[in-house]
Parts: C-alpha cells; structure tokens; sequence
C-alpha cells in the first residue's frame, strides 16, 4: 500500500470519527411518561417514537397503565422530588400550570415560534399550554366531549327523529322507550353522569352561562335560575336511563347503542372508537351528532405533553425535536387517525378522516372564531382538580339521591366550587 493511500485512508477514517462524534454529540434521549398502552393509543405512541429515532435520538419509553393518569401521576411526582425528572409527561389542563408553578417545567417559546404554534392554535387552547405567556406543554389532539350518538334503526323503529334540542330529546326518548328500547344507555359512574351534566349545562344555559358557572365557577352563575333548569333536565334524563346503570362502563353503554338495545349516548368521540371496532359506518349504522343545544358550541378534552427542565445539553435538543414533533402535520394525522380524535392544529388535512371526525373539525375551526369553544369540566380542562372533584361529587349525589331537592343540588354544587 502506498504511503499516499495509507494517508488517505486516515483522512477518511479520522473524518468519519468526527463525524459519528458530531451526530453522537447532536443525538439525545428523550424519556417520555405516558399512558398510552392499549390500541390505538400504543400504536400512536410508536410513531411518535419512530419520528424521534430517525432523528438520531433514543426514546426511552416510560408506561404507566392506567386510563386516567393518577398511576402515572404518582410516579411523576416522585420522579420529581427526586431531581429525575423525565423529557416530557401526560398532563392536561389546570394541572400544567400547577406544575408549572414549581418551577420544574421547560421554556419551550423558541419551538413554538420556529413552528408558528401561536397561529396554529386557538387562543384558548394555546393559553392552556402556557404558563406566564410562555409555552411549557404541547397538545396532541382534541376531543370533542358534547357529542349525541344514536342508532339509526332503533330511531326507525320508533318512529323518532335524533334530537337537537333538549324539547326534542324527551320526544324522542319517549318514542322510544313506547318501542320497548331504553331510551339513553348511561354508565353509573361519577366521570359519566358529570360527562352528561356539562353537555345538558352547555344545551340548556349556552357558553357565556357554561363559561361563568363551570370554568369561572362564579357563584352567582352557580345559584341562578339557568342552573336550577340544568339541574332539573339533567334528573329528567335519568328516568330515561336503565335500572342496570350503575357501575356500567362507558363503553358497554356504547354497546347497548351498537346493538340497538339503547337509542342514544351522550359520550365524548371516544365512543366513535367502540363503533369503528364493531365494524360500523358512521351516517349509516350510527349517527353523530353535537349534544341538543351545542350544536355551535364545543366542549374540548386536550391530550398533552409538559416538557420539564433537564440538564444535558444533547437530550434538550432531543426535547425540542420531539415537541416539534407533536405539533407535525404527519403526527398530527397519524396519532389522531388511531385515537378517535382529531388534530389539535387549526386548518389540517382532514381527507383521511370519517364525517364524524370531520364535522368535528369544523365546529372546531367554527366555535374557536366565534368564543364558543370551551373547556370540560368533567376532563380535567377547566378547573383544579379539587374543585373538579368536589363539584363532581355533589353532581353524582344528585344524579343517584330520590330525595334531593333540585335546590339542595344547586346549593350543593356551588359550596363545592368553593374548594381549593
């Protein structure tokens, strides 16, 4: 070998060790804490990893099972405590900011502006994601929460029409119920009957009341006449419900609709999942519809990520790719395509997506221009946990007590609201 070759072989050699060193120094981890673990949500979740490995970064994939998030809320509190927190954690509304508050959370304002998030999102959503102005969490995908699912033939049957307004929902429940059906399939559980309880709040008293009442909790809002015939339609739907209602899932109450032993469900687009499994077409074997009253308003349930302070320098880098990430066009369509949900960026592609999802998205775009898009109560989007709770609680007791009065119930409610 010549002396020429052998010195440009070094070259090459020393140029490639620079070069694995340069993308050594670029590539980081990210450890994401989530409850992804079943379905379509785990699905989801491997896209968000793939779009980060060819990146060159490391996921380190952090589970915690468990619908809700208080399992893995535990886990992240110790985490913390402990000066080891990870990338970036499953948290949603008012609990971003609690977090925030401890000083624990990651600026993320120079992402946001390189990939313009204040023009892709409505302010009340961005204003959820950010603490003292600045970006400290990123949405994945919106729920729309005050949806009315039906079955076609069971309405067929009856001789009913699928209701839009609360007059028209106790004409069809009694055509209904004349038809030998149950009228409303219901789950007996609290997170169900305050689900009920925010869409009959948003029908009956429209967005400024729901805004005042449920997000502002404004006790004057909470003591009014508006909420007194909330109160007193929100009993009137249980007479419609079965004897076999309590503790039932939300999502054998989807079954009753699926299989025509119930006309209608009042359930976030989380249901749209159980009738897709069931090999049902929406407009043709069941049918969607914005809960009476919303059809101009929108309740909004928002998956998202709080970004918290770490120190290597390359996996802060890892950070910022994987926030940009989620607010991509493509993880955007992906994830939401297998949640049920739909994209959280205001004019996506919706080509690949059912009429459900699509007629989502436009209320989306609509009710964000016109103010009408609001934030439930009954998910975690509006208030602190405690007074979620506390509120939650006097709904239910309500909902399941023969000798309340509804104006126990309204007196009930608002000293709840009270809680810190």
């Amino acid at each position: 070998m010549s002396k020429k070759t052998l010195i440009a072989l070094r070259t090459s050699a020393v140029a490639a060790a620079a070069l694995m060193t340069a993308l050594a120094v670029q590539a980081g981890e990210v450890e994401v804490l989530h409850y992804w673990t079943s379905g379509g949500e785990a699905k989801a979740a491997k896209a968000l990893q793939a779009t980060l490995q060819g990146k060159g970064h490391t996921w380190k994939d952090f589970a915690v099972a468990g619908g809700g998030g208080d399992s893995a809320t535990t886990v992240l509190k110790s985490r913390v405590v402990s000066g080891n927190a990870p990338s970036a954690a499953q948290i949603k509304g008012p609990s971003i900011q609690e977090w925030a508050q401890e000083g624990v959370l990651a600026d993320m304002s120079d992402v946001a502006a390189a990939n313009n998030w204040d023009k892709l999102l409505p302010p009340v959503v961005a204003n959820v994601m950010k603490y003292k102005g600045k970006y400290v969490a990123v949405p994945v995908n919106v729920h729309r929460v005050n949806w009315l699912w039906a079955n076609p033939e069971a309405f067929k049957k009856a001789g009913a029409k699928v209701p839009t307004t609360w007059d028209e929902f106790f004409v069809a429940a009694d055509k209904l119920k004349a038809a030998g059906i149950i009228p409303v399939a219901h789950g007996g559980q609290n997170w169900q009957d305050f689900t009920t309880f925010e869409s009959i709040a948003l029908g009956v008293g429209g967005p400024d009341f729901y805004k005042k009442a449920l997000v502002q909790l404004d006790q004057t809002a909470l003591k009014s006449e508006t909420m007194t015939k909330v109160l007193s339609t929100f009993k009137r739907v249980k007479t419609y419900t079965d004897k076999n209602a309590p503790g039932r899932d939300w999502n054998l109450a989807t079954a009753m609709v699926i299989r025509g032993e119930a006309g209608m469900q009042l359930m976030g687009d989380w249901a749209k999942g159980e009738f897709i499994a069931a090999g049902k077409k929406p407009g043709v074997d069941f049918t969607c519809v914005a809960a009476p009253g919303t059809a101009k308003d929108f309740t909004f349930n928002i998956d998202s990520f709080a970004l918290f302070k770490i120190k290597n320098e390359a996996n802060v880098k890892a950070q910022k790719d994987l926030a940009a990430a989620i607010m991509s066009p493509d993880f955007q369509e992906v994830f939401n395509l297998n949640k049920g949900s739909i994209p959280v960026r205001l004019g996506a592609d919706m080509s690949k997506f059912d009429d459900c999802a699509k007629l989502s998205a436009k209320d989306f775009v609509e009710t964000a221009k016109a103010n009408t898009l609001v934030p439930s109560i009954a998910h975690g989007m509006a208030v602190s946990s405690a007074a979620e709770g506390a509120i939650k609680d006097a709904v239910s007791n309500f909902w399941n007590s023969d000798k309340m009065t509804v104006a126990d119930a309204v007196n009930k409610i608002a000293a709840a609201a009270k809680t810190k």
